[in-house]
């Protein structure tokens, strides 16, 4: 060193090694380069903005919309689409396009609240079974393959009978259904992660189990679950939507996506509009939180870090 600093002529030479690496801007987080490829995805872009109208349209129905979701206008029955009803009136003379901002307000919930039932609960028991091992495991994957032997919707349809019809059980049978599929994806990852030299290194230390799971298995798990929580949101709208469709969900005449196509079904020959609009407002909400999926999957992989 005293030899570096005395050749060293401040203004002349280069920056010694210390002062350079002073200098460096500090390295960027694993959050700050997702977010960064993510705003650089116009795709993903374009289903965040959509996603947030949609939402920001049912949350706002009360205000939008011109009548009153549930009010019978004998007048306008079967009424096409026109300046006085946007997206028309349906057999009852109720104005579609104030049903569909107000079934957004029963639809949306069901696939953003049943998600997170299904990622608390299946995270949790993945974590159990991928970390402990043993009796724990086959216990709990064994429960899971007995679920997953079951469709989906049959499995939706088994808990709604049992329970019954309404909007809170809906959104638990629609997270049940999909929670199997957390705890496979969390216990491979943390099987995967547990032998890791951090984790080694921390157990070696002394860190008791919840420290462990906490601070050092979670957050490396995180990415996948939110990846696939947020693709599994749009699976969960249209699960519910298709139980409200069967006369599981949502009863008449309070309106939601799927009873609303189920409610124009039989005149879809002569008043499409009834079924048309509902069916274009889970499209698009499908469609947006799928574009938002894909770009945080790719936002998400470690493998991307060094791209772009």
């Amino acid at each position: 060193m005293s030899e570096i600093g005395a050749r060293f002529v401040p203004g002349r030479d280069a920056a010694p090694p210390v002062a350079a690496l002073a200098r460096m801007p500090p390295p960027r987080s694993l959050a700050g380069d997702a977010f960064r490829r993510l705003r650089r995805n116009p795709g993903a872009m374009l289903g965040l903005v959509a996603l947030v109208a949609i939402v920001a349209l049912a949350i706002l129905a009360p205000v939008i919309a011109p009548y009153d979701p549930i009010a019978q206008d004998t007048s306008a029955i079967r009424a096409a689409p026109s300046a006085q009803h946007w997206f028309g009136a349906d057999n009852f003379g109720r104005d579609v396009f104030s049903r569909v901002l107000y079934g957004g307000r029963k639809s949306l919930p069901v696939g953003f609240i049943a998600i997170c039932i299904a990622a608390v609960v299946g995270v949790a028991l993945g974590l159990i079974a991928g970390y402990y091992g043993g009796v724990l495991d086959a216990f709990i994957m064994r429960w899971v393959d007995v679920m997953l032997a079951f469709p989906g919707i049959l499995l939706a349809m088994a808990i709604v009978a049992i329970l019954g019809t309404s909007l809170f059980n809906l959104m638990l049978a629609v997270g049940i259904s999909a929670m199997p599929e957390y705890t496979r994806v969390v216990r491979g990852s943390v099987l995967s992660a547990r032998e890791t030299e951090y984790v080694t290194a921390a157990r070696v230390i002394g860190a008791p189990d919840r420290t462990l799971i906490a601070r050092h298995i979670f957050p490396n798990i995180l990415p996948p679950v939110i990846v696939l929580a947020t693709l599994g949101i749009a699976g969960a709208i249209i699960l519910g939507s298709t139980l409200s469709f069967l006369g599981l969900g949502i009863k008449p005449p309070e309106p939601e996506w799927g009873n609303m196509l189920s409610d124009g079904r039989s005149m879809i020959r002569h008043s499409w509009w009834v079924s048309f609009f509902p069916g274009l407002a889970i499209m698009l909400t499908v469609l947006a939180i799928n574009l938002l999926g894909d770009g945080l999957r790719d936002a998400l992989d470690p493998r991307l870090r060094d791209r772009g």
